[in-house]
């Protein structure tokens, strides 16, 4: 009974931020969201990726038409976001592979610093995507 009665006042005297706008996540953490999001748009990509290939070894109209395609500036914007979430898919695969051999520390200095890192990879590889694109 006792316990009952702390876990109903442990309960009410927890804080409570309903303000979504106030919280900060650390970059360890936002790393971690976008290889998540960068992996479910690269399994995306994927079926857009082999259409578009298919169609061009179609035939010769078909590539005509996958190039054709291809010189809108909206799905060079596509394949420019597909690019770059490849890139930080693959960039932040390679820092876990490295944290899970144990060739990076395991602190959380260690982590943020190599978070740093993969982002700032990824940014001037999507900048070298932008260029391939366009």
């Amino acid at each position: 009974m006792w316990a009952l009665f702390m876990i109903k006042n442990a309960k009410k005297q927890r804080p409570v931020n309903l303000d979504l706008t106030t919280i900060r996540f650390p970059v360890t953490a936002i790393a971690s969201i976008l290889h998540r999001v960068s992996g479910v748009i690269t399994f995306v990509a994927i079926g857009i990726l082999l259409w578009l290939l298919g169609l061009s070894l179609s035939s010769q109209e078909g590539f005509q038409h996958a190039a054709a395609i291809m010189d809108s500036f909206f799905v060079k914007f596509i394949m420019w976001g597909i690019l770059t979430a490849l890139a930080y898919h693959a960039v932040g695969g390679i820092r876990h592979m490295l944290m899970d051999v144990g060739y990076l520390e395991e602190t959380f200095a260690a982590g943020q610093r190599s978070a740093y890192i993969a982002i700032a990879i990824t940014v001037v590889l999507s900048i070298l995507a932008g260029v391939l694109v366009w």
